[in-house]
């Protein structure tokens, strides 16, 4: 019913839960606290607690959450893996990658930003000094709307009063 191959890459204690065969199409929030074997197609979303594993065939369009993930078939979505993906050398990723360790084998392809960690530092620096420019930016329209009311609260002052108001 499954090909041996596709449960290769389990270790002992590390087999399927639940397993997405390649006749099956799951549509909708898909969520899992065990190890998950995707052999079909899910559109939706895709989270599981454990381990998951995209099958050559799958094709998931879906946002994907996992602790590890290995993926040989395609994703068209996001996926954050809190420890590790691999992507194997029939992968296909339309999407962005955020985990802590990313393998990738030669022939996968991935068509999106990948996330390992923290932000980089010329990313960081960038957002600090576009944030300072925005200020200094602002600085002198803050000065000539300052220069602006004085100069009103003085033409306000040197107008003559009315006779009928100065009374």
């Amino acid at each position: 019913m499954f090909q041996k191959n596709s449960l290769a890459g389990h270790e002992a204690g590390h087999e399927p839960e639940t397993i997405i065969a390649a006749s099956v199409k799951v549509e909708g929030d898909f969520t899992s606290q065990g190890n998950v074997l995707i052999e079909g197609m899910v559109e939706g979303s895709l989270r599981t607690e454990r381990d998951l594993r995209v099958g050559e065939r799958a094709v998931i369009t879906a946002d994907v959450h996992a602790s590890n993930a290995t993926i040989a078939g395609e994703i068209r979505g996001n996926i954050t893996a809190a420890e590790r993906i691999e992507l194997e050398s029939t992968a296909r990723v339309l999407g962005d990658i955020k985990t802590k360790v990313l393998v990738v084998t030669s022939g996968a392809t991935i068509n999106g930003r990948v996330n390992m960690g923290a932000e980089s530092p010329v990313v960081e620096r960038k957002a600090r000094l576009a944030t300072k420019t925005e200020t200094m930016a602002a600085e002198p329209a803050k000065i000539l709307a300052r220069a602006m009311e004085k100069e009103e609260a003085t033409e306000k002052e040197k107008r003559p009063v009315p006779a009928f108001f100065a009374r």
